[in-house]
């Protein structure tokens, strides 16, 4: 019997990470390289991700693959070759760090048969996640490890029921990038609104707010038939916000969490190379010598 989206009930312990897409914007890097294997300094982006999932408690991951994408499969699999050889050397810290990436949680796979939209990409999740609500986690996107997002939107949605999202404060011009929210106060302290209507990408002067969705969703399993019932919108996609605004008119709560934190964006070439820039200058083996160059090279004074 299917659960209730309206009901509280058991912590999500399955994510879905959409990464199907083409990446045209890193192309000719992307050729034959996903997108999510790009480095941000020693870890492939979808790692991070991963590693985020995995500290929040959740076991199984399901990515939502496309054509030329299984190495991001093989990223965390097991290779005694490349083990064994680490061990002959003695280098226990590198062979820790790859053994890690075959521990952190079951990885799944599934293949989205053409990029219909974020809608479509989750709804081929379906058989996978079955009756439970599950997390959604956008390929291109991770937030700072000293301040996790998905333990408390996972705690809130098994109080709640429903929908949680998360959201992040954009400036008005921004809006068109975005799926936009209508809030109002909640009862669950502060930062946690209640959502009264979403919208996709909306243009300054049409946004309800400048609450913008981050790429982290907890869904009940209702959002299948709702995104199976969803035409093509914004692009000519499946929409997943057109999903959930549905669910939400039928009488689903949704409620979000607006995130404070640090939050990386890696979908665009900008975004990424901040991405890597802030992550390195914050390792302690590699930050203070990078920092160090960095700062003569703004002032004009390093060479290489």
């Amino acid at each position: 019997m299917t659960t209730n989206a309206h009901e509280s009930g058991r912590r999500a312990v399955k994510a879905v990470i959409p990464a199907a897409g083409l990446a045209t914007r890193f192309l000719p890097a992307t050729k034959a390289v996903p997108k999510e294997l790009l480095p941000v300094v020693d870890r492939p982006v979808l790692q991070y991700i991963v590693e985020e999932a995995a500290a929040a408690g959740i076991t199984d991951v399901l990515l939502v693959t496309g054509r030329g994408k299984t190495s991001m499969v093989d990223h965390f699999d097991r290779r005694p070759d490349v083990e064994a050889r680490l061990e002959e050397k003695g280098d226990t810290e590198r062979l820790a760090a790859v053994r890690r990436t075959s521990e952190l949680a079951d990885i799944y796979t599934c293949r989205q048969g053409e990029p219909l939209g974020l809608g479509h990409a989750v709804g081929v999740a379906a058989s996978h996640v079955g009756e439970n609500a599950f997390a959604v986690l956008l390929g291109d996107e991770f937030v700072e490890q000293e301040q996790p997002l998905l333990p408390a939107m996972l705690d809130l949605q098994a109080r709640t029921g429903g929908i949680v999202l998360a959201f992040m404060e954009v400036k008005p011009e921004e809006t068109s990038r975005y799926g936009i929210a209508s809030v109002r106060p909640s009862e669950f302290g502060e930062d946690i609104v209640e959502v009264t209507g979403l919208v996709e990408k909306p243009a300054p002067d049409q946004a309800p707010s400048n609450l913008a969705v981050l790429g982290r969703y907890i869904l009940p399993a209702t959002i299948f038939e709702a995104i199976q019932n969803t035409k093509p919108g914004s692009g000519g996609e499946i929409q997943l916000t057109d999903a959930m605004a549905t669910l939400l008119a039928e009488g689903t709560p949704v409620h979000g969490i607006v995130y404070r934190g640090h939050r990386y964006d890696t979908g665009m070439p900008l975004g990424y190379l901040q991405a890597v820039v802030q992550l390195a200058v914050q390792r302690p083996d590699l930050g203070p010598e990078f920092r160090q160059w960095l700062t003569e090279f703004v002032a004009g004074g390093a060479k290489g």
